[in-house]
C-alpha cells in the first residue's frame, strides 16, 4: 500500500475507553510509535476473536476502496514502516546500537511479559478475568475464565516461569526495571545538561526517540494502571526516574489521555 495514498488507521485496543490507555503494553506501544510520528488513528474496541492472529491489538488500514487488517504489534510497525507511513526509528543507530535495542525490547516482551502474566492471571485472576473479559456476560465469563486459567498455567510452566517461587518471580522482576532505571537515569542526566526543560529523555540516550522507548512506555503505564498487578506497581514505584520518563512521554505525545 502506497503511503502517497491517503489512508485511515483504526487501532483496535480491546476496550471501550478511547480517552484512557488500557492494560495491555502492546497497545500503548503502538499507540506510542504512532504518536511518535504524528500519525493520526482512530481508537476502535475489536476483539481478539476478530483479530488475525487471535490477539490485542490489531489495526485496520484503509486506502480509497481497500483496506487490509494487521496483527501483533511488531508485525504492523513494520509494516508501517515498510509503506512509508512511519519513519525508521532506528535507521541512525550503529549496527551495535541496534542490536542493543532490540536485547532491550525481549528484556520486556520476552522476560518480563511472562512475569506479569503469572501475577496477574494466577495471584489476581479474578481481577484480572473481570476486567479482560468485560463484554462477556457473567455465566460464559466464569466458564472462559477458567479456560484461561488453565491455559496460562500450562504456557508459564512449559515457558518456565510457572516452575519459579513467588519471590525469585518478584527478584527477577526488580532486577529487569532496575536495569531499566540505571539506562533512563544516564540518559535523564545527559538531557539535563543539554536542554533541561521537560522535554521527554529516551533509553539509548539519543535526541529522539527509538523503537525501545515506544515498549518501554507501553510497560511502564500498562503497570502503573493495571489494579491485578499491585506487586509490579509497587516494584515499579521504587524508580521515581522511570516514572518521570514516562510523564514527560505523556505530556509530550499524549496530552489528551488521562494522567497515570
Amino acid at each position: 500500500m502506497s503511503s502517497s495514498n491517503p489512508q485511515t488507521i483504526t487501532v483496535f485496543r480491546g476496550f471501550k475507553d478511547s480517552g484512557n490507555f488500557v492494560w495491555s503494553p502492546f497497545v500503548t506501544k503502538l499507540e506510542a510509535r504512532l504518536r511518535f510520528a504524528g500519525i493520526p488513528y482512530t481508537a476502535g474496541i475489536g476483539s481478539p476473536r476478530t483479530g488475525p492472529t487471535g490477539k490485542i491489538p490489531y489495526v485496520e488500514i484503509s486506502c480509497e476502496a481497500k483496506s487490509e487488517t494487521l496483527g501483533d504489534s511488531t508485525l504492523i510497525i513494520n509494516a508501517l514502516c515498510k509503506n512509508g507511513t512511519l519513519p525508521d526509528l532506528n535507521a541512525r543507530l550503529s549496527k551495535a546500537e541496534r542490536a542493543h535495542d532490540l536485547a532491550l525490547r525481549a528484556l520486556l516482551e520476552d522476560k518480563l511479559t511472562p512475569y506479569h502474566t503469572w501475577e496477574r492471571w494466577t495471584q489476581n485472576f479474578y481481577t484480572m478475568r473481570d476486567h479482560v473479559l468485560w463484554p462477556v456476560p457473567w455465566p460464559i465469563r466464569v466458564f472462559i475464565g477458567s479456560m484461561i486459567y488453565r491455559n496460562t498455567i500450562a504456557t508459564l510452566h512449559g515457558q518456565g516461569t510457572g516452575r519459579f517461587s513467588a519471590e525469585e518471580i518478584g527478584l527477577f522482576r526488580r532486577e529487569i526495571w532496575e536495569s531499566f532505571a540505571d539506562l533512563v537515569l544516564e540518559s535523564r542526566t545527559k538531557a539535563l545538561s543539554t536542554k533541561g526543560g521537560e522535554e521527554p529523555f529516551w533509553v539509548m540516550g539519543g535526541p529522539e526517540p527509538t523503537e525501545v522507548d515506544a515498549t518501554l512506555f507501553g510497560f511502564v503505564v500498562s503497570t502503573l494502571l493495571s489494579t491485578a498487578g499491585p506487586g509490579s506497581q509497587a516494584d515499579l514505584k521504587n524508580f521515581p526516574v522511570l516514572l518521570e520518563y514516562a510523564r514527560r512521554i505523556q505530556q509530550r505525545y499524549f496530552p489528551d489521555y488521562e494522567r497515570f
